[in-house]
């Protein structure tokens, strides 16, 4: 097992990001944003010095964060948007040697009809084509359709072959489960459990659930400080024999899906990401889960 992050949590700039890497004595990122533009949509010139920063400094690119089908996009979109980023995406992976890809599944509408077809149809569509490059499409359980339960998600997977899931530790806690009456809070153990077989990459991340005492808000805390169950997961990731990655992902600093999060803080975000880092090392190393510096 690996460990990495989403370095831009603790700057956009990327040579800061290669060095709080290294300063956590890791050598891999899950890259997303640089210099407020994730990496498929940087113009040449930036992503030119994306590769010139990372090339022969010891750390490697391992995933990319994509923003294919993510909550911010809707599936009534023109297919264009995400096929565009599809096709800078692969070949930006491949400069990089980055095997993994987030995707997701598309924000939940607002009506009765989330257009399951549809989104089905379209993510076909987007794992065939990374899949066809021997790239791996994992799907995260955030606030898209998949998210909207682990019954949700195990009806994508059955319906899209080739696609894997990144499990998010934190996002079941502020999700509601769609699939249940009265559609109560995720239970982050239980979607783990239901959906462990398909896994092929972990996010870490921890939060509280919405309540009056917060606002209604989800409110991010250090791993193991939350309801996302990290501790209990982590270990049942060891006994299973897990070793891929698992990826932090603290929104103690920002919260990138709420620019009105409780969470933005004048705290140095990259004192944050040490810290947050050393956090999960912390928690590994109390239940003998031994972690590997990254393969490229």
């Amino acid at each position: 097992m690996y460990l990495t992050g989403i370095a831009d949590e603790a700057s956009q700039d990327i040579e800061e990001q290669i060095n709080v890497t290294k300063e956590l004595g890791w050598n891999a990122i899950e890259s997303r944003f640089v210099n407020g533009k994730n990496l498929h949509d940087l113009d040449e010139e930036s992503f030119d010095r994306v590769c010139e920063a990372i090339d022969g400094s010891g750390v490697h690119i391992n995933a990319l964060g994509s923003a294919i089908g993510n909550w911010g996009k809707d599936v009534r979109d023109d297919f264009s948007i995400t096929e565009g980023e599809i096709e800078r995406a692969i070949p930006r992976m491949k400069r990089l040697g980055a095997k993994f890809i987030r995707i997701m599944s598309y924000k939940v509408l607002e009506q009765d009809d989330q257009m399951v077809e549809e989104r089905i149809r379209r993510l076909r569509l987007i794992v065939e084509a990374f899949v066809s490059e021997d790239l791996v499409p994992v799907h995260e359980n955030c606030m898209n359709y998949g998210g909207m339960s682990w019954r949700h998600t195990l009806e994508l997977v059955e319906a899209v072959p080739g696609m894997k899931l990144v499990f998010d530790t934190a996002n079941p806690v502020f999700n509601r489960d769609r699939s249940m009456a009265g559609e109560p809070w995720q239970d982050p153990l239980e979607f783990y459990q239901k959906v462990r077989e398909h896994i092929a990459y972990i996010h870490i991340k921890d939060c509280l659930s919405p309540s009056p005492e917060n606002g209604g808000k989800e409110t991010y805390v250090y791993p193991g400080d939350g309801h996302g169950r990290v501790h209990e997961i982590l270990k049942e990731l060891k006994d299973s024999g897990y070793d891929g990655g698992i990826s932090i992902e603290p929104h103690l600093a920002a919260v990138f899906h709420d620019a009105d999060s409780s969470n933005q803080t004048s705290e140095d975000p990259k004192a944050i990401y040490l810290k947050y880092g050393r956090r999960l090392m912390d928690m590994l190393n109390s239940i003998n889960y031994e972690f590997v510096p990254f393969a490229s």
